[in-house]
């Protein structure tokens, strides 16, 4: 049975970071997609970063480019998400998500069958 479990959301100061974790427990599809999403009050929601373990291979969406960075540690099976500079506008509940298949791109949520609970992140002005 795979079960997501995210931590490490709060509220920061704008320009402050924060390092979000998802323990995959149960999950062990290295070539399928594992990302993290987030959705705001009264927004859809939005893919915010992706990979694929076994080519490597990251994707951002633009508007985190260069201030969030993806990870895995395979030593305890989680995934990481390292925000810097946030701003206002990060404000959101984020999500960890994994799949099973290989192919797409991994900020699309389609490519995704498993979703934690959700974190949330608060950026203040």
């Amino acid at each position: 049975q795979v079960q997501l479990v995210e931590s490490g959301g709060g509220s920061v100061q704008a320009g402050g970071s924060l390092r979000l974790s998802c323990v995959l427990s149960g999950y062990r599809y290295s070539r399928a997609c594992m990302g993290w999403f987030r959705q705001a009050p009264g927004k859809e929601r939005e893919g915010v970063a992706g990979m694929r373990q076994s080519e490597s291979s990251t994707e951002y969406a633009d508007s985190v480019k260069g201030r969030f960075t993806i990870s895995k540690d395979n030593a305890d099976n989680t995934l990481y998400l390292q925000m810097s500079s946030l701003k206002p506008e990060d404000t959101a509940m984020y999500y960890c998500a994994a799949g099973v298949l290989y192919g797409g791109r991994c900020l699309e949520s389609r490519w995704y069958i498993y979703w934690g609970q959700g974190t949330q992140v608060t950026v203040s002005a």
